[in-house]
């Protein structure tokens, strides 16, 4: 059997259902499990001195547009709402082909293993030039993520009332069944599973009532979870409003899109029935607060969402909307928004720390993760506290108040993905060169 031991962290915030905390701790792996947690373990393995450090359950990414990260900051995009900002990117979208749908990818997984997370979710919705979601998967097998891609789609251009150009959009009779291919080629149901394939029809807006219920359908033959955008902003609400005569929330309720089984991006917008809606069938939701601001949709209501027993995790949205992907970052922000909404007590920096942990675990269905338990699956991430940005802490595990933003090591299913605050399994300069040569020929 192998085995790992991260021996003497400064503590072990384990996540777990009482919240436990264990100072000067070690925790055993063995074949990609956790097998201990406490004081003074041995093994005959791998030892790693995390001396100095915090020791958090990896977190965990609920919503993310990888393909995005070619694309930040793009000047006639900066200062738009979502609706502007998307017509004014989707015509640079369309010129990618597979090697700019995997090397984004890459650039994204990368930058969010470095910020502590080992499980991230990704919304690919156009599929230009020959693209296909194969692309990211191969890009998530390299970096070494755990990852819950989705097959997104859009099927209502321009010409018929939708949002994006026609050439991105796809027939829907193409759509389901490439759905069907990718779920048949990758989708691991299993506990401990590095890939799962969820549907993602992209939003309201660019697909037909009937591909979304037809996706529902779908996704609970073959028993995968389901995803999309969902009242994202005042634009959004008055969307469905006008053309669905009705609310969001009681749209996808009417096509069968609430349950267990799906998670809504954003729900910036939704009103208290929504919100009860949501927390009596189990709907879980990805809570993006950096893209909410950098695109002005609003505050989330993420404190009444909790008090009503709503799953929420974070998400860092696509790199075009947020130009960042730190996921420890955004659950400072998560944090910070909260309390400006709701007042300093709203929201700890414990709380914000599970929203990233356990509350992303419940999201997309893995009670195999998002704390460190025995027997949970070994996704650890190491953060060093004796650095600049932790001096002064009178309290190391707080860390979204007083910490780095950067792990110094990161386990997925025991594997060694960042060691001493670098990627231990691909070539970040090499990827960083294809990457500046694809971004040069999208901009002229």
């Amino acid at each position: 059997m192998a085995e790992t031991l991260l021996r003497g962290a400064s503590v072990v915030v384990t996540m777990d259902d009482a919240g436990s905390e264990v100072a000067q701790a070690d925790v055993l792996i063995r074949d990609g499990v956790i097998a201990g947690v406490g004081q003074g373990l041995t093994t005959t393995g791998t030892v790693h001195d995390v001396a100095g450090c915090v020791v958090t359950p990896g977190l965990i990414n609920t919503h993310h547009h990888l393909f995005q990260s070619l694309t930040r900051a793009v000047p006639g995009a900066q200062d738009a709402l979502l609706f502007g900002w998307l017509r004014t990117l989707y015509p640079i979208w369309a010129r990618f082909g597979p090697e700019e749908v995997f090397t984004s990818a890459q650039t994204g997984l990368v930058e969010l293993a470095l910020s502590g997370c080992t499980l991230t979710s990704d919304h690919l919705y156009l599929y230009p030039n020959g693209s296909r979601l194969d692309d990211t998967i191969a890009a998530a097998a390299e970096v070494g993520l755990r990852f819950h891609p989705t097959r997104g789609s859009m099927s209502i251009g321009e010409s018929s009332g939708g949002l994006p150009p026609d050439s991105l959009v796809e027939a829907e009779a193409a759509i389901l069944n490439d759905s069907i291919r990718v779920i048949d080629a990758f989708h691991d149901p299993r506990p401990g599973a590095m890939v799962r394939v969820g549907l993602a029809p992209c939003s309201p807006f660019s697909v037909s009532r009937e591909l979304m219920r037809d996706t529902a359908l779908l996704a609970r033959d073959k028993g995968v979870m389901l995803h999309t955008h969902l009242a994202e902003n005042d634009e959004d609400v008055a969307y469905s409003l006008a053309r669905f005569g009705c609310r969001p929330g009681q749209y996808a309720e009417g096509l069968g899109w609430t349950g267990p089984d799906v998670w809504h991006a954003h729900c910036v917008k939704l009103d208290t029935q929504e919100i009860d809606l949501f927390a009596r069938t189990g709907t879980g939701i990805a809570h993006c607060p950096c893209s909410n601001c950098r695109l002005g949709s609003g505050i989330a209501p993420v404190r009444p969402m909790l008090d009503a027993g709503v799953h929420v995790g974070l998400g860092v949205d696509g790199s075009a909307s947020n130009d960042s992907g730190n996921l420890i970052a955004e659950a400072r922000q998560a944090m910070l928004l909260s309390r400006v909404a709701r007042g300093a007590d709203s929201m700890s920096a414990r709380a914000a720390l599970r929203l990233a942990t356990r509350g992303g675990a419940a999201v997309l269905g893995r009670d195999d993760l998002g704390q460190i338990a025995v027997g949970k699956r070994a996704d650890l991430a190491v953060w060093d506290v004796s650095g600049i940005e932790s001096a002064g802490s009178w309290d190391a595990a707080a860390l979204v108040l007083a910490g780095p933003t950067r792990v110094r090591d990161l386990f997925v299913e025991g594997r060694q993905i960042v060691a001493q605050g670098r990627m231990a399994t691909l070539d970040t300069q090499a990827l960083m060169a294809r990457q500046r040569r694809l971004a040069r020929a999208l901009a002229g």
